[in-house]
């Protein structure tokens, strides 16, 4: 049983949490098993009209993609979107592989991501039935794992869930966001617990890496650290997914640059905006 449970509430659609996934991935590689991850889905967004109405349109959309992907190196295609998408679908399938799939719902909401933030409307059916034939899930059942009221049940929760913050977050209001009935955790927010006697730390929001890592090693000082990879190659094995540069840059400790380096030596990039995703060869 592992000694950390970390309640990660987050978004398929949120180019923060999108951009946070470094940060993930190397917690996952420092402690491994000696860390449990619940990941609940906060629900941005069902009514595209509504949003529009807003203000927030896909030009908009894509301002903001350009200034993130540049400042946070994630790989976005920030080319106008054809039409803005609601979250929520990709959220019940989600939920419906957690539920159903456990093995897989981590591969289905990593792939739902790299599809939309390639370009791919999210909510758009080819986007979903992608996304789950690339996690190993046969979409039709995974569209048939949707329609049940188990699922709707567990999203309901989840969703109540990230608008009840925990009293230490809602003193850092400025990592929490409004919704109808008052704030709400923003994405990725994480919720971080030691399981011995259940003492937890909130940590709302995007924040740097040493953040999560200073919390960690406060909670619980005698877990083991894992020592940084020996090679790019060691990193995109263990995640057995395609990867950013500033992925495997934040795994390995080395500066972006030098990953970049290290990757074209031994990998493919497919090139998606300004930077891309490595895989090794077959």
């Amino acid at each position: 049983m592992a000694d950390v449970v970390i309640t990660e509430y987050t978004d398929p659609a949120c180019p923060w949490a999108y951009s946070a996934e470094p940060f993930r991935h190397r917690l996952s590689w420092i402690y491994g098993d000696q860390l449990e991850w619940d990941v609940r889905m906060v629900g941005l967004s069902d009514d595209t009209k509504a949003m529009e109405k807003h203000g927030f349109t896909p030009e908009v959309l894509s301002g903001h993609y350009k200034r993130i992907s540049r400042e946070h190196k994630m790989p976005i295609d920030t080319r106008v979107r054809e039409r803005l998408a609601a979250s929520l679908p990709a959220c019940r399938a989600v939920v419906a592989a957690k539920l159903h799939a456990p093995d897989r719902m981590r591969a289905l909401l990593r792939r739902l991501r790299v599809r939309s933030f390639s370009g791919e409307i999210l909510d758009a059916p080819g986007t979903m039935d992608g996304a789950a034939t690339d996690a190993g899930i046969d979409p039709a059942q995974l569209r048939a794992w949707m329609e049940g009221d188990d699922v709707q049940a567990a999203l309901d929760q989840d969703m109540a869930a990230a608008r009840e913050p925990a009293p230490a977050a809602r003193v850092l209001d400025d990592k929490l966001a409004n919704w109808s009935g008052g704030r709400r955790y923003t994405c990725p927010s994480y919720e971080i617990e030691r399981r011995a006697d259940g003492v937890r730390i909130a940590v709302p929001g995007f924040q740097p890496f040493a953040v999560y890592d200073v919390v960690t090693a406060n909670l619980l000082p005698k877990l083991d650290r894992r020592p940084n990879p020996a090679s790019v190659e060691e990193v995109l094995a263990w995640t057995g997914t395609p990867l950013a540069s500033v992925e495997v840059a934040v795994v390995c400790d080395i500066p972006f640059e030098e990953a970049r380096e290290q990757l074209s030596r031994v990998a493919v990039e497919h090139p998606v905006g300004f930077d891309g995703f490595w895989t090794l060869p077959s």
